[in-house]
């Protein structure tokens, strides 16, 4: 649903109707997250998707009976459904008609995610009484995503926590190339430079905060906005600016991930300095210096996809934090 949240409001504003379908089961592998959404909007157009391709032509069928007929339905597809390939798997997909009547919940999910705060969302996809499919709930309580079945009704449960944050420290090609690679895969970007004639440039999409580096870190930090899930890169090889960074980002209990660009030279000075400065070799290794996987990068925009894709590669070896159990206010 974050992914495609600009057009959901835009249809929940017009008061016209769209369908949305949300995927809320799959047996077996796929490539498509458990909580993907595809919005029909009322001129027949797609946003999202809930298939890697195997259903979208029955999906779509099924979104726009529902938008026409008004009918809440949790939908089973399988290769049974008129897909002629074996190795599409089993998906179950929840149907409704979406405007502001249906889903007058929606305004508050969109600026809670738009203001960068936690909201989980209870959909009634099946009940023994059919008027009661399609009612939502909305919290900040965390909940696993997942399907949960209780003794008269299944509830399927979407939980979005806070986006995670990029924060890049230098205002430059670098920082707008890395600043779009980090906005298209979801994380709230912010790029602080200490000279404020650089940061007034345009950042299409993330926050200019102009500060020393270190000094905001030491902010941030102090205020809990740095957690595990928050990457850090330094996109300036400017020492004074970048030493007491990284001095101040190494001495941090917790973060994602600690990235610093430069060549070789760059790279020898860098880990000298820090070594000097009491780092040991177990603290260094926190840090990817030169930050970046071994693409072959030479631009801008191609040294920021070696970059995200490193910050990708340690997020996927980084264990999840446990969220609670299933709210005792939705058991019977």
């Amino acid at each position: 649903m974050r992914e495609i949240l600009d057009e959901l409001l835009g249809v929940w504003h017009s008061g016209r109707t769209g369908a949305l379908a949300t995927l809320v089961r799959t047996f077996g592998p796929t490539p498509v997250p458990i909580g993907s959404a595809m919005l029909v909007d009322p001129e027949g157009r797609v946003h999202g998707s809930v298939s890697d391709g195997c259903y979208e032509g029955a999906i779509y069928d099924a979104a726009v009976h529902s938008a026409r007929t008004g009918r809440k339905e949790l939908q089973r597809f399988d290769p049974s459904s008129g897909v002629d390939s074996a190795d599409c798997g089993t998906i179950d997909v929840f149907m409704e008609p979406f405007s502001r009547n249906e889903f007058p919940e929606f305004v508050t999910i969109a600026q809670d995610l738009n203001g960068h705060k936690p909201v989980t969302v209870f959909t009634v996809v099946w009940h023994s009484d059919p008027t009661v499919i399609g009612q939502h709930l909305v919290t900040d309580r965390r909940h696993n995503t997942e399907l949960v079945a209780l003794p008269e009704s299944d509830v399927f449960c979407c939980s979005y926590a806070a986006a995670p944050r990029l924060i890049i420290f230098g205002a430059n090609a670098f920082a707008a190339a890395l600043a779009t690679q980090g906005k298209l895969l979801g994380y709230r970007v912010t790029i602080c430079d200490a000279r404020e004639t650089f940061a007034k440039q345009s950042f299409s999409g993330a926050e200019v905060v102009v500060d020393w580096p270190h000094h905001y870190l030491s902010t941030q930090s102090a205020a809990g906005m740095i957690d595990y899930r928050t990457a850090l890169v330094t996109v300036t090889q400017d020492p004074k600016f970048e030493i007491p960074l990284l001095t101040t980002a190494l001495r941090l209990p917790e973060f994602g991930y600690l990235g610093a660009l430069g060549a070789e030279p760059v790279h020898s000075q860098r880990m000298g300095v820090l070594h000097n400065s009491g780092f040991d070799a177990e603290s260094l290794a926190r840090l990817y210096s030169p930050a970046g996987l071994d693409l072959g990068a030479s631009t801008p925009m191609e040294t920021a996809v070696a970059i995200t894709s490193e910050i990708l590669a340690v997020r996927s070896r980084t264990p999840s934090h446990h969220t609670g159990p299933f709210p005792a206010f939705l058991t019977p």
